[in-house]
């Protein structure tokens, strides 16, 4: 497993929460407007050891009261299990963020009661996954079902749509919205550029175009709403 990085404190991540934020290497997803481009591939470089975080973890306690374990995509890992017991033995919420693409993992870790939130990306309408998540190599029956998982509301969870102009069409509002109909917890968040992004060169929507695909998904998602600082 590898610990490439880790945000001491966050007020963000984690909703509700003082937290801190681990993050994971290898991502099974080649998303062309990821901001975390450096954690993607097996090169990513290992900052931490398992000792480390825990140890910084222990003398947080009483401070922090929650981690998000984020990435990359945290499902990967083998040892993510293990990892989340040491970190629950001490007290803290876990929140975990996926790309949805291993049911398997999600469905074990929430059934044995190792997660108390779950942050689920939903990259776009499935017509256009494969764009959007940057492999022609991806079954979306996967991320269906931990979808629908998550649906069974087990615990507290969120979907979240990054919107980037080039890649989103309004018609992927309209399939979300109906893949997703009911009363999930769900976030549009604007596209921001940065020098991190695996491809350079996408935008963002303007204020009132991300409100129009809200406009689609209400009827849908009566809780859907904007993310982020223009809101």
């Amino acid at each position: 497993m590898k610990l490439c990085g880790l945000q001491k404190t966050t007020l963000l991540d984690y909703p509700g929460h003082v937290a801190a934020t681990i993050f994971l290497g290898g991502c099974n997803f080649r998303c062309p407007f990821c901001h975390n481009s450096g954690l993607i591939g097996s090169d990513a470089a290992s900052l931490f050891s398992e000792e480390e975080i825990l140890d910084f973890l222990i003398k947080r306690k009483g401070i922090l009261e929650g981690v998000c374990i984020t990435g990359g995509e945290p499902t990967l890992a083998v040892e993510l299990e293990s990892f989340i017991r040491k970190i629950r033995e001490l007290g803290y919420l876990i929140k975990l963020d996926t790309n949805g693409y291993r049911p398997d993992v999600l469905k074990k870790l929430i059934t044995e009661g190792l997660l108390d939130y779950i942050a689920m990306d939903i990259k776009s309408g499935r017509e256009h996954y494969k764009k959007a998540a940057g492999t022609g190599d991806i079954k979306i029956r996967n991320v269906e079902e931990s979808a629908a998982f998550l649906m069974e509301n087990r615990i507290p969870y969120e979907f979240r749509t990054t919107v980037v102009k080039g890649i989103h069409t309004m018609g992927d509002f309209v399939d979300i919205g109906s893949w997703l109909e009911g009363d999930s917890q769900y976030f549009l968040q604007n596209y921001v550029d940065s020098d991190q992004v695996l491809c350079p060169g996408y935008t963002s929507f303007s204020d009132s175009e991300l409100k129009g695909f809200l406009k689609i998904l209400k009827p849908f998602l009566p809780g859907a709403t904007l993310r982020g600082e223009s809101f």
